[in-house]
């Protein structure tokens, strides 16, 4: 008897040992993370509707005072529930409700240190950090700093798990050693043992699809980020897949920044490391809709500025550096004026070019014109070898604010700031800083060349985007960009521009990506996919890539739209100015990556349904449109599949349930209602 009673303990105690040490779920039940502690290592697995998301993945870091990865015991739990509001401007959605699950599971490493692993869990999303209290330091007395060495963070995908990824680049290579600049192509449905181009791993965002047991059910989709990044931590990526399936998070490379700067990011104490996220489903809608990069961030100063977003022409990325000059830009303040755009963005050498004075002048004639002002500068100093000016003046923060105070005084009303470094937390330093006192200035701030936004759309309030995309420069500089646009236009709803603002600075009109529209390479999209990709694309500040020459139809006469030289059609032109670069609502209606997509955005109580096309053939739908109703009329901007040319007609829906389609290949479909 008492022998049995000794067996059957041991027995429990074995069970408890390999027991979950802690769970949450989400709200609706679906979604479930389970956390535990195995041979002295953290772990945790995901799984979505009785589907494994991720396999037992590692947690925990090596801090300059320990190791937090291994040797590591549970110390207790709490659970939370956490529902609330708050708006969202310059995004997806407007107006975000937030309702998740808190799990915080306190641990305690082999010396006895304590830390956190802080889960919130909501019925589509995944965000988790770690949280790390004041320390004891090795002359026993307190340690209210630390240096995070490495992270042993993982993402286990199960086995046949397929990857939609970008490489990460080589650094301080490219452009006069500007890279990395997330700027690098997609690969489509690659197993997981594919390496990655460069050897460095994956740029944030990653997207992954779990195949189904069943055949005939759904795929699952995994979607990997991360948000929150500010001073206080360095940018990360995925590695190469470790072993079977796993992707572990890996901070800088050395050689970033010119080689300035640590690899390994430090904070004050008590801190907390960024937030991983994971959104999970068995469709692309979660993926596509997520908020969660920008659900547990929070502002990281008031802004007293009310600022106005909209759109903007862009004379140099169809005419290049040749056209800043005063001349020039005046032919592109008209165009604004013409097209009721608010903004001119006025690009690099402006200061060789205009100077400082003439450059008053112009923002004057600007504004008398009923249009204001972004100006373009380089952020570099002493890291890369641009000479594009202004240079050496947003790196330094003497000289910055002096700049700043200038542009204030003159009215201009925001920055692009170009060529940055890398993701090191000396570079993310460098973004803080500039967005901080550009909103001392009252200016908006746009980043090009640089790397993508990590929750900055609710952290800095005069954010208004970054590229960190192979964007609409390329298709300028490449017949190869320009032959993959539509490939890429279907990509970055799913990708890039789920996770934050993109501003990808297209919409070409000229048929031709040249000046006059005659020579350079050959647009292959039809003017109606370019439309989609006004709705497609989000960013609240849009540059388009439009230009003087596209005006000049006035609709009386035919007019061969590819020939070179020739004016846009009216109907591209009049859409392009009703549209608008702000959204209250997001739906996610139909699509696969890098082949198809179809979007809902409402603004105010007007709905912009836009699609695109890059399957190779022309493609019909039948699609499931909840925003319409029967009996009502919708505008309707299609391709003419003969001519290719842009077509507005009216349609009565008859069942919203199933409205027709058919795009074009290369082409697109645009319903206002």
């Amino acid at each position: 008897m008492k022998k049995s009673f000794v067996i059957l303990a041991m027995m429990l105690c074995a069970a408890g040992m390999s027991a979950q040490v802690a769970s949450v779920s989400s709200p609706d039940g679906k979604l479930k993370v389970n956390v535990d502690v195995k041979q002295g290592k953290p772990v945790y697995e995901v799984i979505y509707d009785g589907m494994q998301m991720l396999d037992e993945s590692p947690l925990g870091f090596v801090a300059d005072n320990g190791d937090f990865s291994q040797g590591v015991k549970f110390v207790g739990k709490k659970d939370a529930h956490m529902e609330f509001n708050y708006d969202l401007r310059v995004s997806k959605v407007s107006n975000v409700h937030v309702d998740a699950n808190q799990l915080l599971v306190s641990l305690e490493n082999a010396k006895g240190m304590p830390f956190d692993v802080d889960f919130r869990v909501s019925n589509n999303d995944v965000a988790f950090r770690y949280c790390i209290p004041n320390q004891k330091s090795r002359a026993n007395g307190k340690k209210f700093s630390v240096r995070i060495m490495k992270e042993l963070t993982g993402f286990d995908l199960p086995h046949e798990t397929t990857t939609f990824l970008t490489p990460q680049s080589d650094a301080m290579v490219g452009w006069k050693g500007t890279k990395p600049s997330y700027e690098e192509e997609y690969k489509y449905d690659e197993p997981m043992t594919s390496k990655s181009q460069f050897g460095h791993g994956y740029t944030f965002p990653c997207l992954f699809r779990v195949p189904a047991k069943d055949a005939k059910a759904p795929s699952g989709w995994v979607l990997i980020s991360e948000t929150g990044v500010d001073s206080r931590y360095c940018a990360s990526r995925l590695s190469d897949m470790k072993g079977d399936g796993l992707y572990s998070v890996e901070f800088p490379m050395a050689e970033e920044n010119g080689g300035n700067g640590t690899v390994e990011p430090a904070f004050a104490l008590p801190g907390a490391t960024p937030w991983r996220t994971i959104t999970v489903g068995k469709s692309l809608k979660p993926i596509v809709e997520t908020t969660v990069p920008w659900n547990w961030v929070q502002p990281k100063y008031e802004t007293t500025h009310n600022y106005k977003y909209g759109k903007g022409t862009w004379s140099w990325i169809v005419w290049q550096d040749n056209s800043i000059n005063v001349k020039d830009l005046t032919e592109y303040v008209k165009l604004s004026k013409e097209m009721g755009y608010q903004y001119v963005l006025v690009d690099n050498w402006w200061d060789n070019n205009i100077g400082y004075d003439k450059m008053e002048q112009f923002v004057k004639y600007a504004q008398s014109q009923g249009v204001d002002v972004f100006l373009w500068w380089s952020s570099s100093g002493y890291w890369n070898d641009i000479e594009q000016g202004p240079i050496n003046k947003m790196d330094n923060p003497i000289v910055r604010k002096q700049m700043m105070r200038w542009m204030q005084k003159l009215g201009v009303k925001g920055i692009k700031v170009d060529f940055f470094g890398g993701d090191k937390q000396e570079t993310m330093r460098l973004y803080e800083g500039i967005l901080s006192d550009a909103d001392d200035a009252g200016l908006m701030v746009i980043f090009h060349g640089c790397t993508i936004p990590r929750g900055w759309e609710r952290m800095y309030p005069n954010y208004v985007g970054s590229e960190a995309v192979l964007a609409s420069e390329n298709i300028y500089f490449s017949q190869h960009a320009a032959d993959k646009e539509a490939k890429d236009a279907a990509t970055h709803p799913f990708i890039r521009n789920a996770i934050g603002c993109m501003e990808f600075g297209g919409c070409f009109m000229n048929r031709h990506i040249n000046r006059g529209n005659k020579g350079g390479n050959t647009r292959r999209t039809t003017d109606v996919h370019e439309l989609a990709t006004c709705v497609l694309f989000q960013n609240p500040i849009q540059n388009f890539a439009i230009t003087p020459e596209n005006l000049g139809d006035d609709g009386s006469k035919s007019i061969d739209y590819n020939a070179e030289g020739a004016p846009a059609p009216k109907v591209s032109m009049d859409f392009l100015k009703e549209v608008p670069t702000t959204w209250d609502e997001t739906v996610f209606i139909d699509g696969y990556p890098g082949k198809y997509v179809v979007l809902a955005r409402r603004c105010g109580d007007k709905w912009y349904i836009a699609g695109n096309n890059a399957t190779g053939a022309p493609l019909t739908l039948k699609l499931n449109l909840p925003m319409l109703q029967k009996g009502e009329t919708v505008t309707v901007y299609s391709d003419n599949m003969k001519t290719f040319e842009p077509q507005k007609a009216t349609l009565k829906i008859s069942n919203p349930k199933a409205v027709s389609v058919t795009m074009a290949d290369q082409g697109g479909v645009v319903l206002v209602k």
